[in-house]
């Protein structure tokens, strides 16, 4: 198996509240988070694909395409933004890090998939000592 990966940053605030809660039970499961306000980070991605490799440019993709992919996809949707009031779904999901790692799952693994080449997996860190790692298994 190969796999290659691309590191991605983008800079996004939000708060961590189920829109089906009270206040005073968001509060209980994420604390400080839950404010209203919001707080950001300078997430880091990487994006990691499988698949063979090209026997005429000797890659699984080219780098430079798979960055073009991941800008369309999650940077210019998630860069710079306040994620409970910009960003589909999370007006309805808490935007903790692992559904953010979902969601970017599901932006990329549609335009990633080609000639035997698919997402393998998808790490978010939300700060230096806190990531997700995030990938589905195979259809059978």
């Amino acid at each position: 198996m190969i796999l290659i990966t691309r590191k991605a940053e983008f800079s996004a605030s939000h708060f961590c509240a189920d829109p089906e809660l009270s206040e005073e039970e968001n509060a209980r499961l994420y604390g400080k988070a839950a404010r209203p306000a919001g707080h950001g980070h300078n997430y880091v991605l990487e994006v990691t694909l499988t698949g063979g490799i090209d026997p005429v440019n000797g890659m699984i993709l080219d780098l430079k395409e798979l960055k073009r992919i991941i800008d369309r996809e999650v940077i210019a949707v998630y860069d710079h933004r306040f994620l409970n009031r910009e960003v589909p779904p999370f007006d309805r999901v808490v935007p903790t890090a692992e559904n953010i790692a979902k969601d970017i799952w599901k932006r990329l693994a549609p335009p990633l998939r080609d000639n035997g080449r698919k997402l393998h997996s998808v790490r978010l860190h939300e700060s230096s000592d806190l990531f997700v790692d995030y990938s589905e298994p195979e259809s059978p």
